[in-house]
């Protein structure tokens, strides 16, 4: 048992952060680093290959891999991982709103896509690099510099769209040749290095968006104060068959199959794009959701100008009465229950302050955590695109409800949520169905006349609607004979 023990402790004491790892082996002769002789590929002398065994916090262990020769000046660095792939994939997304933003490390493996949205910047997927914000920027700039002289002579309207995107670019990393420190192949220096001048610069930075995407789930962005940081996100997803043959895996075609209780018809009709008129087509499907009803999805896509929208209508009749659905989150299960918020639901979180009036985020069917995740995004784009402008009290209490959004995201605090449909439209998962859910409560109430006036029910004739009556003596009579005898029909 002993030896077992001090086999793990032996195991754990080799996976240390990098900060830690550079702090003790500064000034000490034996450093952790495995060293190999690897051939340069540049001019095929033979140079060093150093690899690292760490853990980046908040995030899995990793093998940082550098090489160097010192007879040609070549040099590159990379990142593998050291797990498995995981089992779904995984989407990061970071505010960038200050320079200080621009030191956050990132690992990206080389199956991960980072796209920037505000630029319509997407990076293909490549080699794996532990680096910086900054240093994707910097490399980013290098690689559309690279063949820009030949790209001016041969294809100058390409040229142009290249230089608008480099100068937006230089505006977030200025001076870039005073980055590159030496070697031939320039790359950047990593998060081990010394700030660079776009950290410490006191230019106004304009505030970005960026975003990793891995199917494998193996990449990462720092993030500041814990998983709390207002400015990160993280959402993960099902991989579908081609990210798992991309990633070499083999995709259950049969499980797919199994689990899935939704009829596979999808019907589509032609449309025209409310933002740049082009035209369009959108989707629309049944869905049944066991337990509940059914309800019928809609998906719009221009692929002209990017636009996208997706709602959710009601497949049955208005109810008589409308319902009022809370739920207690205590633990991360809570967070997979599926919901349907309809178009007229309001929801309210009372231990956070929120409180969503009927038709914000319109219908949506998604899980609770996915709902949660879009009303911070569309809060948060709200608070930091205001950037300095913003009155600081304000932008204060904003960020500090973000905060305690956050935390109940990452089940920091328990929390109860209160959805309030008056049409009875909207649905919280029972996983005890069918049994009672102890943390899951519904109460059926009568609408109120102003709910019914705003709905537009008060209006309504359900009864004797094929009856006219109007004064005017035998001829109002007869329209009413000829309506009577229409409906006997």
């Amino acid at each position: 048992m002993s030896s077992v023990t001090a086999a793990d402790r032996s195991q754990e004491n080799q996976w240390k952060p990098i900060g830690a790892a550079i702090e003790e082996t500064v000034g000490a002769g034996d450093v952790p680093v495995e060293v190999i002789e690897s051939l340069c590929m540049k001019c095929h002398e033979q140079g060093e290959t150093r690899m690292l065994l760490t853990v980046i916090p908040y995030f899995r262990e990793v093998i940082v891999v550098s090489f160097r020769c010192e007879h040609c000046g070549y040099h590159n660095n990379e990142i593998q991982s050291a797990g498995e792939i995981q089992p779904l994939g995984a989407i990061y997304t970071v505010k960038c709103t200050s320079r200080d933003d621009l030191n956050r490390q990132l690992v990206k493996s080389e199956s991960c896509t980072i796209s920037i949205p505000d630029y319509q910047l997407t990076i293909p997927a490549g080699r794996g690099q532990l680096t910086t914000v900054e240093g994707v920027i910097a490399d980013t700039i290098r690689d559309l510099e690279h063949d820009q002289p030949l790209r001016k002579i041969q294809h100058p309207d390409v040229y142009a769209k290249i230089e608008e995107l480099v100068q937006k670019l230089r505006v977030i990393v200025p001076d870039q040749d005073a980055e590159t420190e030496g070697g031939v192949d320039g790359s950047s220096s990593g998060p081990v290095a010394a700030p660079s001048s776009a950290a410490e610069s006191c230019a106004p930075m304009p505030t970005f968006t960026l975003k990793l995407d891995d199917p494998s789930g193996n990449s990462f962005v720092e993030t500041r104060g814990g998983l709390a940081d207002p400015k990160w996100s993280k959402r993960e997803y099902e991989r579908d068959a081609a990210q798992d043959e991309a990633l070499g895996l083999k995709h259950d075609e049969q499980q797919d199959k199994s689990t899935s209780h939704y009829p596979e018809e999808v019907l589509s009709f032609p449309g025209v794009c409310s933002l740049c008129g082009s035209e369009l087509e959108t989707l629309m499907k049944k869905v049944d959701i066991p337990h509940f009803k059914e309800i019928i999805l809609m998906s719009t896509n221009c692929h002209d100008c990017g636009y996208r929208d997706t709602e959710v209508k009601s497949g049955g009749a208005i109810a008589d009465k409308g319902r009022r659905i809370t739920l207690k989150v205590e633990d991360s299960d809570d967070l997979s229950r599926d919901i349907l918020k309809s178009e007229t639901a309001g929801l309210v979180i009372p231990e956070i302050d929120l409180e969503l009036n009927p038709g914000t985020l319109g219908g949506r069917f998604t899980t609770l955590e996915g709902l949660l995740q879009q009303v911070y995004e569309e809060l948060d784009e709200k608070v930091f695109a205001r950037g300095d402008s913003s009155e600081s009290g304000v932008s204060d209490e904003m960020q500090k409800f973000l905060g305690n959004l956050k935390k109940a995201m990452a089940i920091e605090m328990p929390f109860t949520v209160i959805l309030d449909d008056p049409l009875s439209n909207s649905y919280i998962q029972n996983t005890w169905a069918p049994d009672v859910d102890p943390n899951l409560t519904e109460e059926d109430y009568e609408r109120t006349f102003d709910q019914n006036e705003e709905l537009g029910l008060n209006d309504i004739q359900t009864e004797n609607y094929g009856h006219v009556e109007v004064p005017g003596g035998e001829q109002a009579e007869g329209v009413a004979e000829k309506d009577k005898v229409i409906v006997q029909a």
